[in-house]
């Protein structure tokens, strides 16, 4: 479970990243919430995985904070990069 916590942080960090990286009209041409709300959910989820642990009373705001930054990487960031790479062929 230390193993987990520790590779999560990261993983939090680099999706709040890239959503910084990433243009302001992609995210409502990938057909997703706004930069600033995204932004805002991975910043919250990464602030979840650092401050608090899956082995203490905050699990619950561990677990949704790797959730949010999941949701963002699983979901969000492939139709980003698609919206800003165009179609494949």
């Amino acid at each position: 479970m230390t193993v987990i916590y520790w590779a999560a942080i990261p993983v939090g960090v680099f999706a709040f990243l890239h959503a910084l990286k990433q243009r302001a009209d992609a995210y409502p041409a990938a057909e997703r919430m706004t930069k600033p709300a995204w932004l805002g959910i991975t910043a919250g989820g990464t602030a979840g995985l650092v401050l608090f642990s899956p082995s203490s009373l905050g699990a619950m705001f561990w677990i949704a904070g790797l959730v949010a930054v999941l949701v963002y990487l699983v979901d969000v960031r492939p139709k980003l990069n698609e919206v800003q790479r165009g179609p494949k062929w």
